[in-house]
């Protein structure tokens, strides 16, 4: 079952003196995860960017394990902010950009330059659980900023809780939903279908569907093919 989220650093969790915050469900999620990125990425160069990057835990480990790709984190929360610099920080790693407020609801958002550097079209947009805890105007300038910034042989990686064909995928999922829409009636679990929508919108088509751990998938958005058919589910991770 995913967690119900709540703002990094108000959750009780330890603070580090530098800043840097923890997730609990990043120490679940990030091997079966990075297992994943590891396939969709292997021999592949350019830059990504993480939509969302949370406390920056995740996009740390995977400059780590990438080294040949620049990853470009950012967020729209000053915490989260903070604590992705102090992740820098900590990780010392050439190929690892500072962070860059980007609200996705503006749909005019773009990556700035950053170093000295300015992100050529990106080879893939990594975004794990933000389109259930955000309003669907969120998931809206997610999928149309991945239509305009992703190259032509990019991906956009989503990773969280999804209904498929109007069903949840497990009671623990359902029941997740109900929480957040009390929570917030803007927030919910989505609908693959809905993104796929949306994503046709933006000149992307669904290629894979991977499950992953306690009921979570991985979508893979590429760019549409004339005549291109649904996907076909992929194979478990981790």
């Amino acid at each position: 079952m995913a967690e119900f989220v709540v703002e990094f650093g108000k959750d009780g969790r330890r603070v580090e003196p530098d800043g840097r915050l923890d997730a609990a469900a990043f120490h679940r999620n990030d091997a079966p995860i990075r297992a994943v990125l590891a396939r969709l990425l292997a021999g592949r160069q350019g830059d990504v960017l993480e939509a969302g990057s949370g406390t920056g835990q995740h996009i740390a480990a995977l400059a780590r394990e990438h080294p040949d790709i620049v990853w470009w984190p950012s967020d729209v929360n000053d915490h989260h902010l903070k604590s992705i610099a102090a992740w820098r920080a900590h990780a010392a790693l050439p190929n690892l950009r500072p962070p860059q407020r980007i609200d996705l609801a503006d749909p005019t958002w773009s990556v700035a330059p950053a170093d000295g550097a300015e992100p050529g079209p990106l080879l893939a947009m990594f975004c794990a659980n933000v389109v259930h805890v955000a309003p669907w105007r969120v998931a809206e300038g997610l999928l149309a900023g991945a239509g305009r910034l992703l190259r032509q042989d990019g991906m956009l990686v989503l990773y969280g809780p999804f209904k498929q064909d109007g069903k949840h995928t497990a009671l623990s999922n359902a029941v997740f939903d109900t929480s957040l829409r009390d929570a917030n009636p803007e927030w919910g679990v989505r609908d693959v279908a809905d993104l796929e929508k949306l994503a046709a919108g933006a000149g992307l088509a669904l290629s894979e569907i991977v499950e992953m751990p306690a009921n979570n998938l991985i979508l893979v958005f590429v760019r549409a093919k004339p005549g291109r058919g649904h996907a076909a589910a992929g194979g478990a991770a981790g």
